[in-house]
C-alpha cells in the first residue's frame, strides 16, 4: 500500500493596513467596535411592529479573542454586551436617528472627552460631530434603566418622541482587561451646529449649589443672587410637565424653543432633563439624614424623597421662567 503524504503550507498572518476603530485607549476602540458590531447585527433582524415584554429583558453578548487585527488599538481579548437591543433600536427610530448616521458619528472617529457637569464622577464623552454623548454608569443606574425602560418607551411613543427627558439611544457593558464599564449613549441636549452663548445648570437645591467664580466665567452666568440666572426674554411660564412635553416644535433642534415675539430678538433656548437614573434607596436615605443633621431640617438640600424632589424642582424651574 502506498501512503499519501500531505504537504503542509504555513501561512503567515498579515496585519490589516487600514486602522479601524483607532483610539488613544483600548476602551474607546472596543466601544467603537461594539457599536459597529451590534448595529450591523440588528440590521439582519426582522423588527416586529410591537415590542414584547421579553424585549425589555433581552441582551446580546459577544466575547472576542483578537489576533493580528488592529493590534495597536484593539486589546487581545474583550467582551461587548448590549442591553435591550431591539428596544433601543426602536427608540432610535422614533427619535429620527438613522443607523448609518449613528454609526458614522460613533465609529469613524473616537469620541472626545468633555468635562462632566455633575458631582457623580461619571465620565462624559462626545462624538466628534457633537450629536451624541456617551456617559459611564454605575451598576445601580443600569438597574434603574431596566426598571424604568418600559415606562420610558411608552412615554416616548405617546409623546411622539417630543420630550424633555434624555433621549437614550443604547446601553452597553464593555469588559477590557477584566474591568467592566457601563455606558449609555444619549442625544446631545444642545445643537451640534449652533453656538451656545449661555448655559444654566438649574437645580431645586440651594445648599452648596452656588456658582463659583470659575463657573460664572466658563458658563457666562448672570450676575444675580447665588449665580442662579434665568435666560433673558424667556418663553411663556412652564406649564405642567406632561402638557409641556408635547409642545416642542419638531422642525427646530430637538430641545429647541423659540423666544417670544415680544422679546424683539430671534433666540433659541434649549431645555432638557439630563439625569433620571438616580434611585432614592438606602444610600440616598443615609445621605439625606447626614445632610439634614449638618444643615438643619429646613435647609434646601439636594438629597430628598423623589416626590418632594420633583415638586421642588418644578416650582424652582417655574420661578426661573416667570
Amino acid at each position: 500500500m502506498s501512503s499519501t503524504k500531505r504537504k503542509q503550507i504555513k501561512v503567515k498572518a498579515v496585519a490589516p493596513k487600514l486602522k479601524l476603530f483607532r483610539a488613544n485607549e483600548p476602551l474607546l476602540s472596543v466601544f467603537m467596535w461594539g457599536v459597529n458590531h451590534t448595529v450591523n447585527e440588528l440590521s439582519h433582524v426582522n423588527m416586529r411592529l410591537m415590542l414584547m415584554p421579553d424585549d425589555f429583558k433581552s441582551y446580546s453578548k459577544i466575547r472576542v479573542d483578537n489576533h493580528m487585527f488592529n493590534k495597536d488599538n484593539m486589546p487581545s481579548r474583550f467582551k461587548v454586551k448590549e442591553y435591550c437591543p431591539i428596544v433601543f433600536k426602536n427608540l432610535r427610530e422614533r427619535f429620527g436617528i438613522d443607523d448609518l448616521d449613528y454609526l458614522s458619528s460613533l465609529t469613524k472617529q473616537q469620541p472626545i472627552a468633555c468635562d462632566s457637569p455633575g458631582r457623580s464622577g461619571a465620565r462624559m464623552l462626545m462624538s466628534r460631530d457633537k450629536k451624541f454623548f456617551i456617559k459611564t454608569l454605575v451598576s445601580e443606574e443600569v438597574e434603574m434603566m431596566h426598571h424604568v425602560l418600559k415606562q420610558y418607551h411608552q412615554h416616548v411613543v405617546e409623546s411622539h418622541a417630543h420630550t424633555l427627558l434624555p433621549q437614550y439611544l443604547a446601553m452597553y457593558r464593555l469588559t477590557v482587561n477584566d474591568v467592566e464599564t457601563y455606558l449609555v449613549v444619549m442625544r446631545n441636549v444642545f445643537s451640534p451646529r449652533l453656538s451656545i452663548h449661555k448655559k444654566y445648570d438649574l437645580k431645586g437645591s440651594t445648599v452648596d449649589r452656588s456658582a463659583s467664580e470659575k463657573e460664572r466665567a466658563d458658563y457666562h452666568y448672570e450676575d444675580d443672587q447665588d449665580g442662579f440666572g434665568s435666560p433673558p426674554d424667556s418663553p411663556q411660564p412652564i406649564t405642567p410637565m406632561p402638557q409641556f412635553m408635547g409642545e416642542l416644535d419638531p422642525d427646530l433642534e430637538r430641545y429647541g424653543l423659540h423666544s417670544s415675539e415680544e422679546s424683539g430678538k430671534h433666540e433659541l433656548y434649549f431645555m432638557a432633563l439630563i439625569d433620571i437614573l438616580t434611585k432614592y434607596g438606602m444610600k440616598k436615605r443615609t445621605a439625606q439624614a447626614a445632610k439634614t443633621v449638618k444643615h438643619g431640617a429646613g435647609a434646601e438640600i439636594s438629597t430628598v424623597h423623589h416626590e418632594q424632589y420633583a415638586k421642588r424642582f418644578m416650582e424652582f424651574i417655574s420661578k426661573c421662567f416667570e
